[in-house]
């Protein structure tokens, strides 16, 4: 009889091998020897490789989810016509909270989101649902009435853009791979800079053909 905690450590493991090696890369075997557990508890506890990774990628990025709809939520309650940054700081802020400074748990986030981004496997692209296509839909409408100007295709990009940023300053500030005179962003100073950049990038001018 499987433990109860064979899930969970395959998760742990697979959220490891996956940010580090990509969907390719971590083989159901290295997932599951890194767990300590038998190889065919991948195919008991989650079906197949894609729907474990599936499974990892939405444990990470259902509170980032959650977290971005409450403020996205609190936000029009406030005002029918957000600002540039207000929205975004309710779409970046959460992911700050989700990739903490200067910790394990965040910086693996980060390399995971990073990887979601980069990754050429079909499976990495393929695990959203309904959920996460209605959270990136409202703030993508919003951004429209906010941003008229934008194309669609511009628009998107920038918005990848604010995930790729807060991605790899997580990652940066975990590895300290800095200039010697710069000390690393902590607590809020950095989420401050981001939504500071991040405002500017994403209401600069469409780019000219």
């Amino acid at each position: 009889m499987a433990s109860p905690n064979t899930r969970a450590q395959i998760l742990d493991a697979a959220e490891h091998l996956f940010a580090e090696r990509g969907f390719r890369g971590a083989s159901v075997r290295a997932i599951t020897d890194l767990a300590g557990a038998n190889l065919a508890a991948v195919a008991y506890h989650f079906g197949s490789k894609a729907e474990l990774l599936a499974a990892v990628v939405r444990r990470v990025v259902e509170p980032i989810n959650d977290a971005q709809r409450t403020r996205f939520d609190t936000l029009l309650a406030r005002t029918p016509e957000p600002t540039v940054t207000e929205l975004v700081e309710a779409f970046a802020g959460p992911l700050f909270d989700g990739m903490r400074a200067g910790d394990e748990g965040g910086a693996r986030t980060s390399r995971l989101i990073m990887r979601i981004l980069g990754d050429p496997a079909e499976e990495m692209r393929a695990w959203t649902g309904s959920d996460e296509d209605a959270v990136r839909e409202r703030y993508l409408t919003a951004f429209r009435r906010a941003l008229p100007d934008l194309s669609p295709e511009e628009l998107w990009f920038r918005m990848r853009g604010i995930l790729a940023v807060a991605a790899v300053d997580r990652v940066e500030v975990y590895n300290r791979q800095l200039p010697d005179c710069v000390s690393p962003a902590v607590g809020d100073d950095a989420r401050r800079w981001a939504i500071t950049f991040l405002t500017a990038a994403m209401s600069a001018p469409p780019t000219g053909t």
